[in-house]
């Protein structure tokens, strides 16, 4: 038999090792952001990647018969994204924890880069209008892409880790202006590419980009988001504290919403309508857009 002071050192063990999980435990869940915080962006993020899961046979046996490398790659980008983003949400707590800085910065910094990868590709495809399609598109839409986010990438490495500016820890980080000069000028070209498409499609260049209403509606939105970010981010670099709560609510919006919406807009339509179907959908978004009115004849 053990003696007795083994037992109870094992058991003193054991209750120490319960009560430093229990205390990570709470201070994940209400410390640092705290929970409402957690909570907006976990249960978004879940309900996303299980619904991602349930779907993922249907989209296999759609993408097989398809054979749209756009779609393809797209759809395989946004499950290693929202995957990564989960992971983000979850590891909130290791912003506020010393000693983690290292791992939040770079969990942050290829998290934001995949998202960004995803907002790009689409911006791209845009872009290229009618012309959308096929190997070659793809290639030219990921290639530029792929340029955009890694330049940007390597921009905020070497601000984040050489030259020490907190970009990815919002805590009291008022005096930063150079953190915040950076997200404003981030926020200001993302504002104005959105700003050009809503303006093609408010001009005469219309008829060259693609005729899915579906697409200036999330253009809108994101102009409207990454207006409202940039005026948040130069509010902080001012000191207003009202602008750092702001730009929280922006962070977590993005997080929570960013990829269902992305999902609704471009993946949506073609996972769940068959394809003689989807024809009639996307004519009858083209009639009531007026892409048929006479004046465009």
């Amino acid at each position: 038999m053990l003696p007795e002071s083994v037992i109870t050192q094992s058991s003193d063990a054991s209750t120490v090792v319960s009560d430093v999980s229990g205390h990570r435990f709470y201070n994940w869940l209400f410390e640092c952001h705290g929970f409402w915080h957690n909570a907006i962006l976990l249960v978004p993020s879940i309900l996303f990647v299980l619904y991602l899961a349930l779907q993922a046979r249907h989209s296999f046996l759609k993408l097989s018969l398809a054979r749209s490398y756009i779609i393809i790659s797209y759809n395989a980008s946004l499950w290693l994204v929202s995957l990564l983003n989960l992971t983000w949400c979850f590891f909130q707590a290791w912003e506020c924890t010393p000693g983690k800085e290292l791992a939040w910065n770079l969990l942050s910094l290829f998290t934001t880069s995949g998202m960004l990868f995803l907002e790009v590709s689409l911006l791209a495809f845009l872009l290229q209008g009618n012309n959308a399609g096929g190997l070659e598109a793809m290639t030219r839409t990921f290639g530029i892409s792929a340029l955009v986010v890694g330049l940007d990438i390597l921009l905020k490495a070497m601000y984040t880790f050489v030259f020490g500016v907190p970009l990815f820890v919002d805590s009291n980080e008022h005096t930063h202006h150079v953190k915040w000069n950076l997200w404003v000028v981030h926020k200001l070209v993302l504002t104005a590419v959105y700003g050009f498409i809503l303006f093609m499609y408010r001009s005469g260049w219309r008829e060259r980009l693609p005729a899915k209403p579906a697409f200036y509606k999330y253009v809108a939105i994101m102009f409207i988001f990454n207006a409202i970010a940039m005026f948040a981010c130069g509010l902080t670099g001012n000191g207003a504290a009202f602008g750092l709560w702001l730009y929280h609510v922006t962070v977590v919006c993005y997080h929570a919403f960013y990829l269902p919406l992305l999902y609704t807009t471009f993946l949506a339509d073609f996972f769940q309508e068959e394809n003689f179907h989807l024809e009639n959908v996307y004519y009858s978004e083209m009639k009531d857009a007026g892409f048929f009115d006479t004046d465009w004849e």
